[in-house]
């Protein structure tokens, strides 16, 4: 397989990622607004004793959620950091040469 052949797998692949991690985005939005309905049908002053503890379950929730959005924002720069590695690479080796030679059927 030749170089450029295997660039554009490289690209392929990461849009395929990338269109999974958008499946999960999705997924998740659609938790949170569950978790949200939950929260504010559930956590109500008249379910705890204190509003202390009403704030920490509260919290606990949030940086859940927080938790969750700064692992999927690092996995991200990764991805990005890898493609920008990859196009540079690329622009170096006679990118257009390759896209044109892709365009024209020769890819």
């Amino acid at each position: 397989m030749n170089r450029e052949k295997s660039l554009l797998q490289m690209l392929d692949a990461a849009v395929k990622v990338q269109h999974n991690i958008s499946l999960i985005l999705e997924a998740k939005a659609l938790e949170a607004e569950k978790m949200r309905n939950w929260s504010v049908n559930h956590l109500s002053a008249a379910t705890y004793d204190s509003h202390e503890d009403q704030l920490t379950v509260s919290l606990k929730l949030q940086e859940q959620l927080l938790e969750l959005l700064e692992g999927i924002n690092r996995m991200e720069a990764g991805l990005n950091k890898n493609l920008k590695a990859l196009l540079h690479q690329s622009e170096e080796n006679g990118y257009d040469q390759m896209m044109m030679d892709y365009d024209n059927g020769k890819g």
